[in-house]
């Protein structure tokens, strides 16, 4: 048998070179995910031998597990190679990249040579390119299945900003256009942005008081991300505190959050979550903050500061998304996401903290302890733009029925019927008689 250094192969003449062994490994994982190394077994490949003690395996066994992350598990056994005994390791592991002693390093040839952050990163978007084959699969849904408003809606939206140079002329080719269809047929994406997908939500609940032990009020939505982006968003406004700011002419009410930062949030977790896995996204509303989370692990390497900070760029989980969110205006500038959250809470000295879990990303927005001025419970909820279109349609036609209030509106029926569910829960409205011959009343000083 003769053995020969290569990208993956390492030799050792002994388990004193343990420390070097260790960054061995890691570099061979970074570039080929598996690899071997031996002790007792020159550079050269000359055969010395190893000698094992009761603890030997072990001991390298541990020092592995201490000193490279993420974890792995290699298998480690004594062999005898030319009548000699050595230990042969066999490892493998697709997290890449892996630290040895906090540091990142690679395979070049038989050397192994520390990555600076630069490289660091085309490591982590190697990794992450994989990620983004849920964009590239078949949706289940047919064509038929797209709602043609929701894609004139957003056709008139991208076109007022400029960001489009093209009209509607049919569902088949804004799709096409948009890099939403491949053979004639829809990709995932497509049947998130523009179906009233209903087997994605995101659930929405208050709480008492600091835990989730005891909610108050619990939801959930579905439709498109467009929908799913306006009920959220009025969910939170409705149930957060409203201050009042009087002006030279008139007063402002004013809320303890930014709403501007609430919606870069939301997009952000509509854009940035893993939609491979089934788990939804969530919004929690508490006594001292507000939570919004999605299952979407944070770019290994980074951090939220170097976004902040504007160190980075964006790493796009969905591309085809985040391009569709970017063209409606949704989205300013790919990147500056939480930059423009940090800067709007700071402008008004709310306290924002963006937190990397295991399981995904949550942006928390921490409530005053007590409200400025607040307004009485009647109005401190502040209406948002489809709300206020419901309740001007309903003034000029009282017997109007949903599905003309989704024509009127422009809104989907569901997010329509959910609007209006809102609505009389909060006492805005109310229906007199049956669904059939009865009519909306608004009540007065809503």
């Amino acid at each position: 048998m003769f053995l020969k250094e290569s990208e993956v192969l390492e030799l050792k003449k002994s388990t004193s070179e343990i420390k070097e062994a260790i960054v061995s490994i890691s570099s061979i994982l970074n570039k080929h995910q598996r690899g071997e190394l031996y002790f007792g077994v020159k550079n050269d490949g000359e055969i010395v031998g190893q000698t094992i003690g009761a603890s030997t395996l072990r001991d390298i066994s541990q020092a592995i597990s201490n000193h490279i992350e993420p974890k792995i598990y290699p298998s480690i056994d004594a062999v005898n190679i030319r009548g000699k005994t050595c230990i042969k390791i066999e490892f493998q592991g697709e997290d890449i990249p892996y630290h040895a002693y906090g540091r990142v390093y690679i395979r070049v040839a038989d050397e192994d040579r520390q990555l600076s952050p630069n490289e660091i990163r085309k490591v982590i978007l190697k990794k992450n390119k994989d990620k983004y084959i849920w964009e590239s699969e078949y949706s289940g849904f047919d064509i038929k299945k797209v709602s043609e408003k929701a894609v004139k809606s957003f056709i008139k939206k991208a076109k007022i900003f400029k960001r489009i140079d093209f009209g509607f002329s049919g569902v088949k080719t804004v799709l096409n256009k948009l890099g939403l269809m491949r053979n004639q047929k829809l990709l995932k994406p497509a049947e998130l942005l523009f179906c009233n997908n209903d087997t994605f939500e995101v659930q929405a609940a208050v709480f008492a008081g600091t835990d989730k032990i005891t909610f108050l009020d619990i939801d959930k939505f579905t439709g498109n991300l467009f929908d799913i982006l306006e009920k959220s968003e009025a969910y939170i406004r409705e149930h957060i505190n409203w201050g009042v700011k009087f002006g030279r002419l008139e007063r402002e009410e004013v809320p303890e959050i930014p709403i501007k930062a609430i919606r870069e949030a939301l997009v952000n977790s509509l854009c940035h979550r893993d939609y491979s896995v089934p788990k939804g996204n969530e919004i929690a509303i508490f006594k001292n903050r507000v939570e919004i989370y999605n299952p979407g692990e944070f770019p290994e390497e980074l951090s939220p500061e170097d976004f902040i900070k504007g160190k980075e760029r964006s790493v796009l989980r969905n591309p085809l998304i985040a391009e569709v969110f970017y063209k409606a205006k949704e989205i300013e500038k790919w990147g500056s996401g939480l930059k423009r959250i940090n800067d709007e809470c700071k402008a008004v000295k709310i306290k924002v903290e963006f937190k990397v879990l295991k399981t995904g990303f949550m942006v928390v927005f921490y409530r005053r302890e007590k409200a400025e001025a607040p307004v009485p419970n009647k109005t401190h909820r502040k209406h948002t733009e489809n709300t206020q279109k419901i309740i001007e349609a309903i003034i000029k036609n009282p017997a109007i029925s949903r599905k003309q209030l989704s024509r009127d509106t422009k809104m989907s029926v569901s997010s329509v019927i959910h609007q209006l569910r809102t609505l009389q829960k909060d006492k805005y409205i109310k229906r007199v008689g049956p669904d059939k011959g009865g009519y909306w009343e608004v009540i007065e000083n809503s």
